[in-house]
């Protein structure tokens, strides 16, 4: 077969192909210390995340990540980083691997106390681009070591805030966390490893910062839902004045109304501009959230909310709002094209009217113009008939003084009627013409 000839190959076979295999979980064996970053990034600051990346690696000696690409996995020794470039954010992993005790008795230290990011040079940390939108600290723990209890757990790792916690992934880890933000700046996430395969607890701490990353990007869209309620609630004042005055108004008030439609609606859709992506990407977060959740297939131990019913109730009644929001825009923007095709039917119908009396205006002063060429034409038959006679008249003169028996008086009063006559069917004549050229 592979010394067959094949069709040509689709140019996105490959890609297409492999992108199910983008941006795998960094494997993880216990005892790990993981660093999480995310930050929100405009479109020339994802493309210096690469650059910053690739300078990290150069000082290090490692391989640079592949130009274009949009992820990369990069051993620097002390610690292994993996960073994700997205459509509006990027987000840096960096995992340090520990070596576990020997003796089952000794002294665990604080999974929290070293963090993974100390590794990092500072220097290189200050020039991330982008903002801050997320950072975490998780601990990957043998589950035989440190606290076992969740209120210990609870006490000594999460500063005594309640837990929220699951056995994950058909128990094979127990993971918690407080979705909280300590004095360092940093959320914490413990998972402690019952028997996980290293990938297996790499794709558990991955959902889990996914969980947090998601539940965040999807809060983006909060604060732009309340503000823009006050807003909608003055746009919805307005269509109600203009809609209460577009019952009684007159010919005259109509454009003023069409108007302030117009101008009411185009503040609408500008808005409706800027928003509509922010709402359409925290819906996307949202079943991003719900997704990693099911992922987990968390089991709950007791006394402790779970991670699906921590979110549903305090995301989704923010996502609820979210989505009121929207759908109340859109309600009003249909609303303020009816009002809008409305009016512009009435001002149609009374330009329409205007027009209509302005032709028939014209009409009669056609009619008017005609009746007075038809007075001008006549008299203007009679006075060329005149003319006419009286050449004949002086012509008969001539005549008779050469001695023709001509009589001009009679020569005149025979050519009145022929004259006339002549004259009255050119004039005829030539309305015919016009009539069919027209």
């Amino acid at each position: 077969m592979s010394g067959r000839m094949l069709p040509p190959v689709h140019p996105l076979r490959r890609e297409l192909n492999d992108e199910v295999h983008a941006r795998p979980p960094e494997p993880l064996i216990a005892p790990a210390r993981i660093s999480y970053l995310v930050l929100l990034c405009d479109a020339a600051q994802r493309e210096a995340s690469w650059d910053v990346v690739a300078d990290l690696a150069h000082r290090r000696g490692a391989p640079q990540p592949l130009p274009g690409a949009n992820h990369a996995r990069i051993d620097l020794g002390p610690f292994r980083l993996k960073w994700e470039r997205h459509s509006e954010f990027v987000r840096y992993t960096f995992v340090v691997h520990d070596t576990p005790p020997v003796e089952p008795d000794a002294p665990v230290p604080e999974p929290f106390a070293e963090r993974a990011l100390d590794q990092v040079p500072a220097d290189w940390l200050a020039m991330l681009p982008g903002k801050l939108i997320v950072a975490a600290h998780a601990a990957l723990l043998p589950a035989r070591l440190g606290p076992q209890e969740p209120a210990e757990i609870a006490d000594e790792l999460f500063a005594g805030n309640p837990l929220v916690g699951a056995a994950v992934s058909e128990q094979a880890a127990i993971a918690y966390t407080d979705f909280r933000i300590h004095p360092d700046g940093f959320s914490r996430v413990l998972v402690r490893d019952r028997a996980t395969t290293p990938w297996q607890a790499g794709r558990i701490v991955q959902r889990l910062l996914e969980i947090d990353t998601y539940r965040i990007l999807a809060l983006l869209a909060l604060p732009v839902a309340r503000a823009l309620a006050p807003v909608l609630a003055e746009q919805e004042q307005e269509l109600a004045r203009i809609t209460a005055a577009l019952v009684d108004a007159g010919e005259a008030d109509e454009p003023g109304l069409l108007e302030r439609l117009t101008r009411l609606a185009a503040a609408i859709d500008s808005r409706d501009a800027e928003t509509r992506f922010r709402f359409g990407a925290a819906a996307a977060y949202y079943e991003l959230v719900q997704g990693r959740i099911q992922e987990l297939r968390g089991e709950r131990i007791h006394g402790l909310q779970t991670f699906g019913e921590f979110t549903e109730r305090r995301l989704a009644p923010a996502m609820n709002t979210c989505r009121s929001i929207a759908a109340r825009q859109q309600s009003l923007s249909e609303r303020v094209a009816r009002a809008t095709q409305l009016l512009s039917t009435r001002v149609d119908v009374t330009r329409e009217r205007q027009t209509q009396a302005l032709l028939a205006q014209m009409n009669r002063r056609v009619q008017l113009q005609l009746r007075l060429q038809s007075t001008v034409e006549g008299l203007s038959v009679a006075a060329i008939t005149y003319y006419v006679v009286s050449l004949v008249g002086h012509a008969a003169e001539g005549l008779e003084a050469a001695g023709i028996p001509v009589h001009p008086p009679v020569a005149m009063a025979v050519a009145i009627p022929v004259v006339g006559g002549l004259l009255a069917l050119g004039a005829r004549r030539m309305h015919k013409l016009v009539a069919h050229d027209a």
